[in-house]
């Protein structure tokens, strides 16, 4: 199975796609309730596809768009409330979306 199409992730799959630390992960946790990702019979977190295009998100809001952790929570909130918005407005996501799924129909 390709990475792209995996189900779930582990803290360190997604803070290695994320290029940040764990730390980083469970203090976003923490801030943003977009990013709840779920936790196993051992208590380990457990990342699904959407978890992770939430944490990648979170971090261009953050190191790339240079959001304050107030400012991008909110923005995360706006897109949140309008689903169609975020890809409306963001030709690269709505890019990465179609590719995802294109590699799923072609395997």
């Amino acid at each position: 199975m390709s990475q792209s199409s995996k189900l779930f992730y582990t803290i360190g799959e997604v803070a290695e796609k994320c290029q940040v630390k764990p730390h980083v992960l469970r203090y976003w946790e923490s801030e943003f309730k977009e990013l709840k990702p779920q936790k196993n019979e051992s208590g380990q977190r457990v990342y699904r596809r959407a978890d992770l295009e939430t944490a990648l998100e979170i971090k261009r809001l953050l190191h790339e768009d240079m959001y304050t952790i107030s400012g991008a929570r909110n923005k995360l909130r706006s897109r949140s409330a309008n689903p169609l918005t975020k890809t409306i407005l963001d030709p690269k996501e709505l890019k990465k979306q179609l590719n995802f799924l294109i590699t799923i129909l072609e395997s």
